[in-house]
């Protein structure tokens, strides 16, 4: 090592200075003569002393020089490899393989080994399984991950370090031999304190909560005058010592309203336990004849205690929103429902139809233009709403269109009854393209029939149009049309043209409906409620009797709503081939070829399922255009809603859908029936 050293840059020319010098120092001997020939003599001795000791020193004196410096050279090194032996931050070098070339004391001690150079023999892969072969590419120059390891919790970092100049250098630091250009270094931090002590400081954060009963005035009426106070008394107890055992706070708002704050750490409890005060409430019974049921909102890591708050009032309304009996979770952005099982109460008041019916109208008064539009392929209940919507604003003397982009089979014979009608424009119809060229300051949306943006038949009117109308009877999901100026969102009704219905009763005097106007509005009904057998209340019937003294034709929509024998005998097909899953739940799949429109098959074959005794939900699956579409259905005893929003979809408690793309039928159905098994063992389905 000491022949091959040599001396070079900086330090070869510090050591050339004295002979550089020696040139000036003649310079000033010949000046010094050149005064004093004397003096000059004196001098030149003493300059040729100077470069004598000079050349010596630089000639025979550098081996020297040269031993200590390689001498310096190997206490660093053996320094710099002591200094990250004796770290105390754990530390490793891999290759790019994976294998660890070296680690330190404590790194050898993270890995459970007695002496660093042990740990050679390991990949640092096995070691710890959160890190795959992805993550060690390092496609960027440094990665950071998480893992566990021997109880303790680990932050990661690696980086890459390029050895191609020097790797004679990075051997001898590391103590071993370097294959390839470049290493990994890992770095260990025990983050396992920190993320006990943000963990405790999470669990002291305060929730808030709402809880409102849902049918707290229905109950009332169904027990003795007597006893109603002692109703709310035991519901009263029951809610405050759900909360009490949980060290939170209750404060009652209203009669049928309640205010709670609980810690952090007990909302893991809460999620454990399915909120069980959602069953346990429904057991006080002193007589009353109606159950009584509530939804729970909370709000939770939020920015302030207001912030929980206002998570608490949105989850709430969306609990409200989806039927009651129903927990909602609002942690940030990100939503989580509970329960959900028991069939909403139809409302018997009419009062808020006509409150949204009055709104209604004040907000199409101010507009020019009305544009009504319903779901991705339209079924009749979509269009039998929308027509209605288009009978009131022409009522109003506006101008109004139906944005329709595909007409399925279902509709088309409806339809055919309004294009080429003198009674209708010709405009009447519009795909979303030629609506979004009229939309201005002035146009008005109406939105019927659904209330999840991204299944509308024309989304992008979403973001140009600014006033926007929500009239719906789907329970909502964390997805919705957030910035509609007026919602109208009743999961109890049983269909948008009910709904409909009714406001158009409320909405103005004198509007006189047309007899095609009145057998769309009442054959939605008919279709949605399966003939009047499902979702069924006493407005149901209300709304089918206002429709008939308007000239609906129960005759004529029942021709209209005939099914083709393709499409009979696909129904058929699919009912004939369906298997029984965990011997209560109809799965099938709906056969697509020579059927038009077999979505519709689809939903009529779940509808066929349900009359088999002892299934309490069906699913058929149809795939059509690269998707499989999913309907499923229910009559009381399965919330076939929350299945579908488990798969990506939604609806109503008893009428659900989904669309899955980019699979095959069998793997669908694979999903379908993993996300039962998971309903069954939380105890979502009984």
């Amino acid at each position: 090592m000491k022949e091959k050293f040599k001396i070079k840059g900086q330090l070869r020319t510090y050591m050339q200075w004295p002979l550089y010098l020696s040139a000036l120092l003649i310079a000033a001997n010949a000046v010094i003569g050149a005064v004093d020939v004397k003096a000059g003599i004196i001098m030149a001795a003493f300059t040729l002393l100077y470069i004598g000791i000079s050349v010596w020193l630089y000639i025979y004196r550098r081996k020297r020089l040269l031993s200590g410096l390689v001498e310096f050279s190997a206490e660093y090194s053996w320094m710099q490899k002591k200094l990250l032996a004796d770290l105390e931050l754990p530390y490793g070098i891999a290759d790019e393989s994976g294998r660890i070339l070296w680690g330190n004391a404590a790194f050898s001690e993270v890995l459970g080994e007695e002496k660093p150079l042990k740990v050679t023999r390991k990949n640092i892969m096995t070691i710890f399984p959160e890190i795959t072969k992805e993550a060690f590419a390092l496609k960027e120059e440094s990665s950071v991950l998480h893992a566990i390891r021997n109880g303790r919790k680990y932050q990661i970092r690696m980086k890459a370090v390029y050895v191609k100049d020097s790797p004679e250098d990075a051997a001898q630091i590391i103590g071993t031999e370097v294959a390839g250009e470049m290493l990994v270094a890992v770095y260990l931090y025990d983050e396992t304190e920190i993320l006990t002590y943000k963990q405790m400081v999470d669990d002291q954060k305060m929730v808030a909560g709402l809880i409102y009963l849902d049918n707290y005035d229905e109950a009332l009426e169904s027990v003795e005058d007597v006893r109603s106070s002692l109703l709310t008394a035991l519901i009263d107890r029951k809610i405050s010592k759900y909360i009490t055992n949980m060290e939170g706070i209750v404060k009652k708002l209203e009669k049928d309203k309640y205010f709670i704050a609980i810690k952090q750490s007990y909302v893991r409890e809460l999620k454990e336990n399915r909120f069980s005060i959602l069953e346990e409430v429904k057991t006080v019974n002193i007589g009353n004849e109606m159950s009584v049921t509530l939804s729970i909102g909370l709000g939770m890591n939020g920015d302030s205690y207001y912030k929980n708050y206002d998570s608490a009032r949105a989850a709430i309304d969306m609990a409200l929103g989806r039927g009651g009996d129903q927990a909602v979770i609002k942690d940030g952005e990100k939503i989580q429902f509970f329960g959900g099982k028991a069939q909403q109460v139809e409302k018997t008041t009419r009062v808020k139809a006509r409150v949204k019916a009055h709104a209604l109208r004040e907000l199409m008064e101010t507009k020019d233009r009305i544009l009504i539009m319903g779901h991705r392929l339209t079924d009749i209940d979509s269009f039998g709403a929308a027509v209605g919507i288009y009978r009131i604003a022409t009522a109003m003397d506006k101008k109004a269109n139906i944005i329709i982009n595909e007409v399925t089979t279902t509709v088309r014979p409806m339809m055919e009854r309004f294009t080429g009608n003198a009674d209708y424009p010709e405009d009447i119809f519009l795909s979303g393209a030629k609506a979004a060229d009229l939309v201005d300051g002035g146009t008005l949306l109406v939105v019927v029939d659904v209330n999840r943006p991204s299944i509308t038949d024309a989304p992008d009117l979403l973001r140009l149009v600014k006033t926007i109308v929500v009239l719906d009877h789907h329970r909502q999901s964390s997805e919705i049309i957030d910035n509609a100026v007026l919602s109208y969102v009743e999961p109890y009704a049983s269909s948008a043209c009910e709904m409909v219905a009714e406001v158009l009763q409320y909405i103005a005097d004198g509007i006189k409906i047309r007899p095609a106007e009145a057998d769309a509005l009442y054959a939605g009904i008919v279709i949605d409620t399966n003939n009047f057998t499902n979702q069924t209340g006493v407005r149901t019937f209300e709304a089918a009797a206002f429709l008939r003294r308007n000239g609906a034709d129960v005759v004529r929509v029942r021709k209209l709503f005939r099914d083709e024998l393709a499409d009979y005998k696909a129904k058929t097909e699919a009912v004939r081939e369906a298997e029984i899953f965990e011997n209560c739940f109809a799965i099938s799949v709906c056969p697509t070829e020579g059927v038009e429109g077999p979505t519709v098959v689809g939903a009529q074959a779940a509808n066929e399922l349900l009359n088999i005794a002892g299934i309490k939900a069906s699913m058929v699956l149809t795939d059509y255009n690269h998707t499989v579409y999913i309907s499923a259905r229910s009559i009381d005893e399965v919330n076939v809603q929350v299945m579908m929003e488990l798969l990506g979809g939604g609806g109503h408690r008893n009428i659900a859908g989904a669309q899955l793309e980019g699979v095959s039928v069998e793997e669908a159905k694979t999903r379908v029936k993993a996300v039962i098994k998971e309903m069954l063992e939380k105890g979502d389905i009984s």
